[in-house]
């Protein structure tokens, strides 16, 4: 054998995985959760989640079609989009909420950025906003899981709690199992959990974000969670609303979070703050999603303070 010095231009690091494959990756370690909110609310819920995949990958292929530009919607991206920003939306919530939400996500979070890897915000939680500034009835209506009471507007444990209310009759196993109201992706915690664990094992996020911003969440909902000072129930703000589903799905999205391991936790800890401050003093009883978006626009900032040395200088 020739035993050659072959010379060829940078990557030389190669790997099996590629961005279709981490965005599908990350599509089936959702499948959990939607198929705990099909059980949970019926199958509502799916047409939704459908409505919603498919109005993002129809915006996505429309507009490259329109610029002339390659038609990529097999990466996955899209389909990933679609699935987070119907996870973010009511489980009665009318058939065109997740279409609207889908079509201004991709197209104004995503696309008028250039595409995948050029957007600074993440899409889906782009899409979320702006059905919560635009239709907020529709947004904060929720219902009840099967055989049980009827839709009422904030039906939420948090926004119960916001109110001043006391929830009692719901355990923490209630909670984990997802019988409350609440968004579609965001009630069956187990779920959550098997699919964050699926993605660690994979090596496709890392502990730095989910840990970072749900435990700094936790500790200052128990120091300040209560009229007196570390009483706070910081295991009811974890198993409610969308902390898990944030921080581990939405969060650790690859182009809107810093690059260093220093920089996600900075990274993560910034989003629990907000998240906890919005909780605890804000107007809205969720605080997640503004949380995330906040933090996204810090990125840059994080990846260029925390960015690591160059060898040699």
């Amino acid at each position: 054998m020739d035993n050659k010095l072959i010379i060829g231009s940078p990557p030389h690091v190669h790997t099996r995985e590629t961005t279709a494959r981490i965005m599908w990756m990350v599509t089936v370690s959702l499948v959990p959760a939607g198929i705990g909110a099909v059980v949970i609310f019926g199958l509502q819920a799916l047409w939704l989640t459908l409505w919603s995949i498919l109005a993002a990958v129809a915006t996505e292929a429309v507009i490259q079609f329109l610029s002339k530009s390659k038609i990529s919607i097999a990466d996955g991206s899209a389909v990933l989009t679609g699935l987070l920003l119907a996870y973010n939306i009511p489980p009665n919530a009318p058939f065109w909420i997740p279409i609207a939400g889908s079509c201004f996500a991709i197209a104004i979070g995503k696309m008028v950025f250039g595409g995948l890897g050029q957007n600074i915000f993440n899409p889906a939680l782009v899409g979320r906003a702006f059905l919560m500034a635009s239709w907020p009835a529709a947004m904060t209506t929720f219902c009840a899981p099967l055989g049980k009471a009827d839709a009422v507007t904030g039906a939420t444990p948090l926004a119960a709690l916001k109110e001043g209310k006391i929830v009692e009759s719901l355990s923490y196993l209630d909670m984990l199992l997802g019988l409350r109201g609440g968004c579609i992706g965001e009630v069956c915690i187990i779920a959550l959990l098997v699919g964050a664990v699926f993605l660690l094992i994979r090596g496709y996020i890392s502990w730095h974000i989910p840990v970072s911003f749900i435990g700094s969440t936790a500790l200052l909902m128990f120091i300040f969670g209560r009229q007196g000072a570390f009483t706070g129930d910081w295991l009811f703000h974890i198993l409610n609303g969308g902390l898990l589903l944030g921080a581990c799905f939405m969060a650790t999205d690859y182009v809107t979070s810093p690059l260093t391991a220093r920089g996600q936790i900075i990274f993560g800890i910034g989003c629990g703050v907000l998240t906890a401050v919005i909780r605890l003093w804000g107007g809205y009883p969720e605080g997640v999603s503004y949380a995330i978006l906040m933090m996204n626009a810090a990125t840059p900032l994080i990846d260029r303070y925390t960015r690591k040395r160059i060898y040699g200088t």
